[in-house]
Parts: structure tokens; sequence; C-alpha cells
């Protein structure tokens, strides 16, 4: 931009400009006196600095708008990833919008890693930013909970450290470097091979998705369970005779992550529960890319063909019976380790009563100890007053020492049947 004249008061205004070949920020300097601007943009005239603005943001915006597309077809890629890393970090702003590393699973098998912002993704999968929070990363303290939560043209999956978005021909896998991902990646790429599918038509992408995660998620809680269940048992077998501290602390360990265990296989059975328990969900997944609708009274189906119809309430029953299948697997996993909790628990209490009966044992050996001691604490008090250098005339006698130390002992021995004697009766002993 050039100008012909030039004034004292003068306006800097940070401005974006974006070309389909590069990407630069420049600063637009307006005069408050006549000035003339030479812009192949918008050719501006002695309007108003307000119009000329408009129109230069206005320009902005549509250059943006040839930039940024849903897919990105007929765009160079490099140009793409500037125009939306400008859009990301705005200086203007101040906000950074977040970019989230995905591995990217496509419906024929191929695996890349890629990375996505947030509004490229919700434009992308047709979600809503509120929708993108069950399985956004930065958020899993809050969002533990497993989730499976059905949209029109996307099925969201929170399943502890396996976090990913279901779509018709992909899906997008978030933390692909904890076990949850890592599993889920090695139990879903088999099933996409066509060599491994075995008679019968196969399940659309989006259910091959969800059951092997499901899978995944249920393989992981059955195999730490039976490498737990034959330490359990060896436990509750060797703790009645050997009360060990490192026994113990083996047993306290085993019983935190029976806990753990049941809690997750306990949240992923309630969550299998609500499924099934809401024929909305269902049917919402068995309409997913077909030309159907759900109607908002009874969730009946209309399908504008009808053999689309028949096709998608017989895979209703099919994604009804792939839950059923794994609620039970679920439940059963469940049920074993609340079993083997309980089994911990009772040995615990077991364990507690066995040290309060032998604390008991050595209070009362204690006690004893301590009547023995009283009693004899008796003699030495008799003693020491004969010990004082004060003259009784019993020193001139020869026969009075036995006969002192003589009463000694037996005053000793007959408190002490008394004070047991009474302690007894009033059950202290």
């Amino acid at each position: 931009m050039y100008a012909t004249s030039f004034s004292p008061h003068i306006l800097h205004l940070p401005v974006k400009l974006h070309s389909t070949t590069t990407s630069s920020s420049h600063t637009l300097i307006l005069f408050t006196g006549y000035s003339r601007f030479k812009s192949p943009a918008c050719p501006l005239s002695n309007a108003s600095v307000f119009s000329r603005v408009k129109c230069l943001i206005k320009s902005t915006e549509q250059n943006e708008q040839q930039i940024v597309n849903d897919d990105g077809d007929g765009v160079d890629p490099e140009v793409v990833d500037r125009s939306e890393r400008l859009v990301t970090d705005s200086p203007t702003l101040g906000i950074r919008e977040p970019i989230y590393e995905v591995v990217e699973v496509q419906s024929n098998g191929m695996v890349s890693t890629r990375k996505i912002n947030r509004r490229h993704l919700l434009k992308s999968s047709g979600l809503r930013p509120r929708d993108v929070r069950s399985v956004d990363p930065s958020l899993w303290l809050t969002n533990s909970m497993p989730s499976l939560l059905v949209r029109e043209h996307a099925i969201l999956l929170n399943l502890g450290t396996l976090r990913a978005i279901a779509m018709q021909e992909r899906v997008l896998i978030f933390n692909y470097n904890r076990k949850g991902g890592k599993a889920f990646i090695d139990a879903l790429l088999p099933r996409l091979n066509p060599k491994n599918v075995i008679g019968g038509p196969s399940l659309p992408f989006e259910l091959e998705v969800v059951e092997a995660a499901l899978n995944s998620r249920i393989q992981r809680l059955e195999q730490k369970l039976m490498d737990l269940e034959p330490r359990v048992q060896a436990l509750l077998e060797v703790l009645p005779t050997r009360l060990t501290a490192s026994v113990l602390e083996e047993l306290r360990i085993s019983k935190q992550t029976l806990v753990e265990l049941a809690s997750k296989a306990g949240s992923l059975k309630q969550m299998l529960l609500d499924i099934l328990e809401d024929p909305h969900e269902i049917r919402q997944i068995s309409i997913m890319g077909r030309n159907c609708t759900l109607k908002k009274d009874n969730y009946d189906m209309e399908c504008s063909v009808p053999l689309e119809k028949q096709s998608a309430e017989e895979e209703e029953e099919e994604i009804e019976m792939l839950f059923e299948n794994y609620l039970q697997r679920c439940e059963s996993c469940h049920g074993q380790a609340e079993r083997l909790l309980d089994s911990a628990r009772e040995m615990e209490d077991s364990i507690a009563v066995n040290l309060s009966s032998r604390r008991l044992e050595v209070s009362r050996l204690e006690l004893l100890l301590q009547v023995g001691t009283f009693c004899v604490g008796v003699g030495a008090l008799i003693a020491g007053i004969f010990g004082m250098n004060l003259k009784s005339y019993l020193e001139e006698q020869a026969f009075a020492f036995w006969l002192t130390t003589g009463g000694i002992i037996v005053g000793a021995v007959v408190a002490f049947f008394l004070m047991y004697t009474y302690l007894k009766a009033r059950k202290i002993f």
C-alpha cells in the first residue's frame, strides 16, 4: 500500500492477508488526515476509514474461505497447513486452538498419523464442540467413565485409555501410544483384511470399529483377571498359617488391583446396559450411512427405500446381539473379580480377628505380669522398711529374719491369687 500524504495521527492495525500461494501478516497504517491508498484487492477513495477497513476484512474473509474447505480438495496441502497455523496461532485474539495428533485408520486398512485442529475435526465429522469433550485427551481426568455416544455421522468411543471417533470410512484414534490405543489397533487391522473374513457378509465399518474396541477392552480385563486369580488363590491358601509382612503386603496389592478391575468392569457393564435399554441408540447406529430418519415421538424408522429399512432392522438385531454378547463377557469378568475381592476381604477380616486374638493373649500376659510385679513390689516395700537403719529390736532376734522372709513370700502369693480370682470373676482374664 502507498500513501501520498502524511498526518501526525497514525493508527496501526495488524491485518492478516491470505492468498493461495503465500500467507503473511501486514500492518495497515491509517492516517486521520486526507490520504489516498492504492490496493489491488480493494480500491479506495476518500471514503471513511471504517468503510476501508470493512472492505479489506471482507476480501480477507473471501480469500480464507477459498483456502480452507472441508476436505482440502484441489488445494495444495502445504498451503492449507500454513493457513490453519495462521488461524490456530492468532496473535490478535491470543487464543491457541487445540491440535490433536491422531492415527487415522481407513476402511481399506491404510494407517496414517496426522495432526488435525478442532475446527477441521468438527467440520469433517459433523460433530459439535461439546461432543468432542468425551474423547478429548486433555480432559482424561474429568472424562474417565466409559461412554459410547452415537451421532448422525459418527460414533464417539471413550473406553479408558482408548478414545476414538468412528465414521463411515475412517476412524480417528487419540492417545494411540497408550495400551488401549495399541490393543485397539491390533484388534481392528486384522478385521479389515479381506483374507480374514470367513463366510457371511462383513459388518459396516463403524460396527467393526465398535466391536474391535469392545473386544480389545474386555480382553484386557479378562487377561488381567486371569493373571491375578492364581496369585489370589495362592495367598488364600498360605495366609492362615503364614502371617508375614511380605505376604500381607502382597494381599493388599492384589486387593487394590481387584478393586480397580471390578470398578472398570462394572463401569463398562453399566455403559452396555444403558445402550441396550435405549432403543434409540441402537437404531441410530443401524441407520448410519442410509437414507433413513427416526421419528422424535416413538423413534420409528422412515426410509426412502423399503429395502434399506429391512436391512436396517436386521442390522439392529445384529447390533443388539453384539452388545448382549459383550455384556455377558463383561458381567462374567465383573462377577469373577467381585468373588475374588470378597474372598480377599473375608481373608482380611479373618486375619484381623486372628491378630486381635493374639493381641488379646499378649494383653492378658502383660496383665498377669503386672499383677505379679505388684505383689512382689509389696514385699520389696516391706524389705525396704526393714532396710532403714532404725532400731526395732527385731534385729537382735535370730528367728526374725526367717519369719519376715516367709511372711513376705506367703503374703505375695496370697495377694497374687486373690487379685487373679477377682480379675477372672470380672471376666478380665
